[in-house]
């Protein structure tokens, strides 16, 4: 391991640490020889949509537990990225906009609310729709699978990335219950509870619930905008009915969510705004680089911004499921998931990052997804075809406003500043046929040959108006027409895969897999600044093609379970978002989604499990890209990007976590350090020294004690205060600055909790 350890930072000399004791451990076949099989579970996923074993499935997939995201206090999907290597989920721009989830090096960094991100989620078999719904709040989990590579045959909507699994826990036929209350640093308050309870001879009722307030670690010294912070609540109500051949499954939720947004930080790149003379790279957002109006928040400290954010955030969403199970007869089982889900958001920002109004306004949306799916699983002997439809109708309306360098009206030339109201209806209709067999060719060799044939049709109705200066007496404005662009498009196509899979030995399995995927194209409804960028907003389908080869091999008798995949992409038409310059001075950017030529990645991956004995257990994985780039590309404003390595994509991705569990007072007491590293990446397709984020590592732990029916538990995130940012959002050649959205700092808690 040590050729693997050496490039990296040093920051991560004690993720290499631990991956060195799994040989050393691995020695001591005395020790290891008395460890029953009964130290290692047998992990189940749904990566073919029932459940497997992990070492049967031909798919690079990460599963957790969802005990894992509670001990750690993990909040919700943005913080899946420690469980999974070559996987990066951000924030983006601030929380409550569609989060930034890349995986392998695809993955969309937009934070425009009506785009769809190549990586899809999945809540209990349901597609979550648009990237505005991927931010889920984890409770009550039962399990996370996390694959990676495209999905272009089972599931919902194409992914030419992958797709992340949430499954939810399911009413049980008895009668328990917990609740949960937690405190922490930056006035975090939360409350978890359930209650699970059998009504029926064939019916149970499970109602969750949690409840979260907190405040943001970035300090605001701007006295004038209040504390900012969020208050989110969600609640999910089960009820399942079980009889002989039929199961039925519903499930409604709610979640309301306000607060204010986490201020954005400033980071100067002008060392003098008279003449804009540049600061160097190092420099930038020191107290010595201003922004073009002469702006700094006179403060070195990382956590520290000055910022007008009177900036409010409001969601609430709603939704409901039906999973109905019928077994016809011992061979066939019918299938159908319907579901609805709403989602009305209304998010302000203050993009400047300083105390004047150079760049406000808010982002407003209201969708509505409607799914259908019906499958057919047969089982013939040791053989599974599965077969099914599926039909997705999203309806997104968008409400925006931008509002530029209101502080500047009757200062500058009045066509700078103005006031940007764009309203889209975005509909889109998916339709698709599907098909996968498992075929047993004998004891050791079984394929996987499946075939999707996909339609999506989609209608855009884009308009837009200005709030400008016409009578330069009168400085509020008046309303003017701006661009008025309707249009629809299509498309249609086959997708699939092919698995091989060999079984080496009673505990080793080797695997090939092809598969392609492609991602519908659409209408790009952010914020466009001229009427000649909505004419060309809307952008065609990608696909993927993927090559991956790969072992999964389980030791139970010695507590250790390893998979390692090989992959190579080839990425045609890739849509990517692109934060251009304009061609006019102190102009807002160009915002692009546009398909490039090709991109090539490939790139190794690799994850070890190891239970020692009952009291001690790690992890770890290790996530490798040196090649992820462009290939030869010139972008609508002449900008070469050949060559450019892709976004958020880290070359190196490194994570471990040790667990130790012994007796205190003849109570179990559980500690746990977890560590994530990634190395250096960029922000944007441009390669911008100054959007740039340097390696870092995360690290979070806990100790867990249990007494009877009580539980606490004391967790940590950040403990040593890393400062990383989720997005730095260059707004250079308009304002002379960059946006910073920072990292969250040290955040701790105790969280008790009662089970009965």
């Amino acid at each position: 391991m040590k050729s693997l350890c050496k490039p990296i930072s040093n920051h991560v000399l004690l993720l290499c640490s631990s991956s060195l004791i799994l040989p050393l451990s691995l020695q001591a076949q005395n020790e290891a020889a008395v460890v029953s099989k009964s130290n290692m579970e047998v992990i189940e996923v749904y990566a073919q949509k029932r459940a497997q074993a992990i070492e049967k499935v031909s798919i690079a997939v990460s599963h957790v537990k969802g005990e894992a995201l509670t001990s750690q206090h993990y909040k919700d999907t943005t913080e899946l990225s420690v469980f999974a290597p070559n996987v990066k989920i951000s924030q983006n721009a601030a929380e409550g906009t569609p989060p930034a989830v890349n995986i392998r090096g695809v993955g969309l960094v937009d934070y425009n609310t009506a785009n769809t991100s190549p990586v899809a989620i999945y809540v209990d078999d349901v597609a979550v729709g648009s990237a505005s719904n991927q931010i889920v709040n984890f409770f009550d989990i039962e399990q996370v699978d996390i694959l990676r590579g495209p999905q272009g045959t089972l599931f919902g909507r194409n992914s030419t990335g992958g797709a992340i699994l949430i499954r939810t826990k399911r009413p049980e036929f008895a009668q328990t219950g917990y609740l949960s209350v937690g405190a922490g640093n930056n006035n975090s308050v939360t409350l978890d509870g359930m209650y699970n309870t059998q009504i029926s001879e064939n019916s149970a009722l499970r109602v969750a619930l949690n409840h979260q307030d907190y405040e943001y670690s970035t300090k605001n010294i701007y006295t004038q905008s209040p504390t900012a912070g969020m208050q989110q609540t969600n609640a999910r109500i089960s009820l399942l009915t079980d009889f002989d051949n039929v199961q039925l499954l519903l499930k409604g939720h709610i979640e309301d969510w306000q607060g204010i947004v986490q201020p954005v930080g400033s980071i100067g790149i002008v060392a003098n705004p008279l003449t804009l003379q540049p600061c160097s790279v190092e420099q930038a957002g020191s107290q010595n680089c201003f922004d073009n109006f002469g702006f700094n928040d006179g403060s070195d400290d990382f956590y520290t911004v000055s910022v007008n954010n009177d900036s409010p955030h409001k969601s609430d969403g709603k939704g409901f499921s039906a999973h109905l199970n019928w077994q016809i007869n011992s061979e066939n089982e019918l299938v159908s998931i319907s579901s609805y889900n709403q989602l009305e958001r209304d998010h302000a920002f203050n993009c400047d990052g300083s105390p004047q109004r150079l760049c406000e306004g808010s982002l407003g949306l209201d969708t509505d997804f409607i799914t259908q799916e019906l499958r057919l699983a047969t089982q013939f002997g040791d053989h599974t075809l599965t077969t099914g439809i599926y039909f997705a109708d999203e309806s997104i309306k968008q409400n925006n406003v931008n509002d530029i360098l209101r502080d500047y009206r009757g200062i500058l030339p009045t066509n700078l500043t103005a006031t940007f109201y764009y309203d889209n209806q975005i509909d889109t209709q998916s339709l698709a046929l599907f098909s996968q067999l498992d075929y047993q060719l004998s004891t050791k060799w079984w394929i996987a040959a499946g075939l999707r044939y996909s339609y999506e049709s989609l209608e855009y109705d884009s308009l837009s108006q200005l709030n400008a200066i016409v009578d330069p007496s009168d400085l509020e404005g008046a309303i003017v027409p701006f661009y008025h662009v309707k249009g629809e498009q299509s498309d249609n196509g086959f997708s699939g895969q092919l698995s091989v899979n060999y079984q080496l030995s009673e505990t080793t399995n080797t695997y090939y897999r092809f598969a392609n995927g492609a991602k519908s194209g659409g209408y790009n409804g952010g914020f466009l600044s001229s009427p000649e960028q909505a004419e060309l907003a809307a952008y065609d389908k990608e696909r993927l093609n993927s090559h991956e080869v790969g072992t999964k091999s389980w030791w139970p008798e010695h507590g250790v379970r390893m998979n390692w995949a090989a992959f190579y992409y080839d990425y045609n038409d890739q849509q990517v978002f692109m934060n251009q310059p304009s061609a006019s001075p102190q102009s807002p950017p160009v915002q692009l989604l546009e398909n490039v030529g090709d991109s090539t990645i490939y790139g190794l991956e690799a994850e070890f499990d190891y239970k020692a004995n009952d009291a001690l257990s790690m992890r770890f994985s290790l996530g490798y890209i040196p090649h992820a780039e462009f290939e030869e590309f010139v972008d609508p404003l002449g900008n070469s990007l050949t060559n450019n390595r892709l976004p958020f994509t880290s070359k190196w991705n490194v994570s471990a976590a040790i667990e130790y569990a012994f007796e205190l007072a003849n109570n179990p007491l559980t500690t746990q350090l977890v560590i994530d590293y990634q190395s250096d990446y960029y922000f944007d397709q441009n390669q911008n020294p100054y959007a740039f984020q340097d390696g870092y590592s995360l690290v979070n732990g806990n100790i867990r004690y249990q007494m009877d029916q009580w539980s606490m538990v004391l967790w940590g995130k950040n403990l040593f205060e890393t400062h990383y940012s989720h997005l730095k959002f260059d707004l250079g050649p308009f304002l002379g600055m960059l946006e910073d959205f920072k990292g969250e700092g040290r955040r701790y808690g105790l969280d008790v909790s009662y089970q009965f």
